[in-house]
């Protein structure tokens, strides 16, 4: 997304919509009020409800995933762990990981790959929404996700400091890897995942991501 349109000033629920990147309107909370909400508003309603909701402009956006999003997020997240098993590299987070990445702004990657880097004496921050930005962000499409609101986050990522975005499609099984906000390549079912400098030594075949979650897939 572009920088002015997150620059540009919110009058009515129309700009409001547009600067979230245009997500359906159920997922938008409105109480507490767009523009109140906190990062305790997170949290509550998470223990409360069980539904994760993302803070973005003061705007609760309730997180989309459905069932095979779920499943390829815990298989990409049982691959990961078995590779760092081998590769002391760092930890893995699941969607349900808050993380602040900026002021008011809190996000939760699908999957989440934060380097030893961030934790220093390794031991697990208390907060349940750490200032931590991971190294790798993984967003597995939903129905529901907006291109508007995929570059919204895109943007979130890299400006907060992500070094590595995988963006999965499951419906045509291509992953769009980006290392930086214009900078990607699509790679098919039949191509590899590649950690780079991110994740060293990590690779994937696509069609074994897809096989881990479901066999029939």
């Amino acid at each position: 997304m572009s920088q002015s349109i997150l620059a540009s000033p919110i009058e009515t629920f129309a700009d409001l919509h547009q600067r979230l990147g245009a997500v359906p309107l159920e997922r938008i909370r409105l109480v507490p009020s767009p523009g109140h909400a906190t990062e305790q508003d997170v949290v509550e309603i998470h223990d409360r409800t069980n539904q994760l909701f993302e803070l973005v402009d003061g705007v609760l956006v309730e997180k989309a995933m459905g069932f095979m999003e779920s499943r390829l997020a815990a298989a990409l997240i049982g691959i990961l762990e078995e590779f760092l098993k081998k590769k002391d590299l760092g930890i893995v987070l699941a969607p349900d990981g808050m993380m602040r990445l900026a002021p008011g702004l809190v996000r939760m990657p699908d999957v989440s790959f934060l380097s030893w880097e961030h934790f220093p004496d390794r031991e697990p921050p208390t907060n349940p929404v750490p200032n931590l930005v991971p190294d790798l962000a993984v967003e597995i499409l939903s129905k529901s996700n907006t291109p508007g609101e995929m570059r919204r986050k895109l943007h979130d990522y890299f400006e907060s400091g992500v070094r590595l975005v995988w963006y999965l499609d499951p419906e045509t099984k291509c992953v769009e890897v980006f290392t930086e906000i214009n900078d990607s390549v699509t790679i098919s079912e039949t191509g590899i995942l590649d950690g780079s400098d991110t994740l060293p030594g990590f690779s994937l075949r696509i069609s074994d991501w897809f096989s881990r979650a479901w066999k029939s897939a």
